[in-house]
């Protein structure tokens, strides 16, 4: 397929390959673009999405900024892979107008800039930094396809509901600190449409924090090791105890969807090279062997009704765990297995940083020891990096990316998400019944849309108007200090 870059595309904007479609069906499951103008004529919430994206700049209050939204960046991708960045609209209208007519296959959100990104050719000549990004939510991509070496039900863009729970562990984790630990209120988690969840974090400090800030909070959460397939240990916890936030994971969450499910729905004991893998993150031999001999010599669990990998976790957590176990770091083996197979593994370009990095500062002393991160870490400088919207048609999968409820979040099966298809027959079968305001309400997008209203929109917009109010009338207060000193 031919690909054509329009204005300053990058090379990781590019379309996920061809829209599938079956034959037979009234209305093709899957994606198929021939719909999507219905989509965005009837379903997709426009008004929603730019209200959001205002964060209460679109009102009359004299404290509204309203150059606002039109220095937003939105990408879209178009048919044949053609991608279009660097475009803003001055209103929601403009915005709307925009969507319809160009039916984009997918919908990015960039930064907000200095200035208008349509025109930023204009100020190529007024000298350095005229045109730079300067407000940007903090977001997380979680992939399934990064958990491979950990689960054996599916892998790449393949996923069930043996293997979805590793994303409803990632949520209950990053969700919970990010409101305890940090103080974040307006979080928005986004399902992507295929095989992982993206996390929007919308608070107003949230969005003015620099690339170095953004860097030292992923700091706080990564422990896994990437790019090393060769290491035996990706996860290495130091320290005599765990950092109150990794005990608190591991204590409230972790462990008990180890034992409790993953064991036995990955079968992680079941064959001699799943199990040799865990061995090899044991630094003692002898452990190892005596394990290794045991598992060796009664393959089958007929003399135990328990299951086969209950029964080997059992053993080895005995064996490091016993009284015997003298050296340090053989205790901690057990949480190090239980974290390399299920705590979060976040995109690194998305977050914004590029090395495996520590774990071991306090919420507080994240922004106050900027200086130290700035020498320990190779920091991504792009502020920039676009993100899907929410509510868009997966190209791949025809599913739509709907918000999903963190405290409800082992609820959420993404193979009953909506698809385009199933949306258009349900519009279909709709009709044109008067007591529904909205066409979206005549399908399962519906509930959706609610909720994106009432759980996440209406707090936020209330809390933005609270922090421009507040904002406003201490500018005010200043002035009158300043006229009557």
């Amino acid at each position: 397929m031919t690909k054509e870059k329009i204005e300053d595309g990058r090379d990781d904007m590019l379309i996920d390959g061809e829209p599938e479609q079956r034959q037979g069906n009234a209305i093709p499951e899957g994606f198929n673009a021939n719909y999507l103008k219905v989509y965005y004529g009837k379903l997709f919430p426009h008004a929603d999405i730019f209200k959001w994206i205002s964060y209460g700049n679109d009102g009359k209050h004299p404290a509204c900024d309203q150059s606002y939204f039109g220095r937003r960046e939105f990408s879209f991708t178009l048919d044949n892979d053609i991608y279009v960045r660097f475009q803003s609209f001055n209103s929601a209208v403009e915005l709307e107008n925009s969507i319809k007519e160009k039916c984009p296959f997918k919908i990015d959100i960039g930064a907000v800039y200095s200035v208008d990104p349509a025109k930023r050719h204009a100020y190529a000549q007024a000298g350095d930094n005229v045109f730079t990004p300067v407000e940007r939510e903090l977001v997380f991509d979680i992939d399934m396809s990064d958990y491979d070496d950990v689960r054996y039900c599916c892998s790449g863009a393949d996923v069930c509901l043996d293997c979805w729970p590793l994303m409803t562990i990632a949520i209950k984790v990053i969700d919970t600190s990010l409101r305890d630990d940090f103080g974040f209120n307006h979080i928005l988690w986004v399902y992507s449409g295929r095989r992982g969840v993206h996390c929007w974090v919308c608070d107003g400090r949230a969005r003015r924090l620099t690339n170095e800030q953004r860097a030292a909070i992923v700091d706080y959460f990564r422990v896994y090791k990437v790019g090393n397939e060769n290491s035996h240990k990706k996860v290495s916890l130091m320290g005599h105890v765990l950092h109150p936030f990794l005990a608190r994971s591991y204590t409230e969450v972790l462990r008990a969807f180890f034992e409790e499910k993953l064991l036995c729905s990955q079968k992680i004991f079941a064959t001699e090279e799943r199990f040799e893998k865990i061995l090899k993150m044991i630094p003692d031999d002898s452990i190892t062997s005596e394990l290794w001999g045991r598992w060796q010599e009664n393959r089958r669990s007929s003399i135990s009704k328990e299951d086969l990998n209950v029964v080997r976790w059992e053993q080895l957590k005995h064996m490091l765990q016993s009284g015997k176990q003298k050296v340090q770091g053989l205790r901690r083996c057990v949480e190090e297995i239980v974290f390399s197979y299920t705590y979060p593994r976040l995109d690194t370009e998305v977050c914004g940083y590029s090395l495996f990095l520590s774990t071991y500062c306090c919420p507080e002393e994240i922004c106050e020891h900027i200086s130290y991160f700035r020498f320990h870490l190779q920091v991504s400088k792009h502020m920039n990096h676009l993100l899907k919207a929410p509510f868009c048609v997966h190209p791949k999968t025809g599913r739509v990316c709907v918000p999903i409820d963190p405290d409800q979040c082992e609820e959420f099966d993404p193979t009953t998400v909506p698809t385009l298809s199933k949306l258009l027959e349900e519009l279909n079968m709709g009709g044109l019944r008067a007591d529904i305001d909205y066409d979206w309400d005549k399908t399962s997008l519906g509930k959706s849309v609610r909720f994106f209203r009432s759980s996440f929109l209406q707090p936020l917009l209330k809390s933005c108007k609270e922090e421009m109010e507040s904002s406003y009338n201490a500018k005010l207060q200043h002035s009158k200090n300043s006229i009557s000193w």
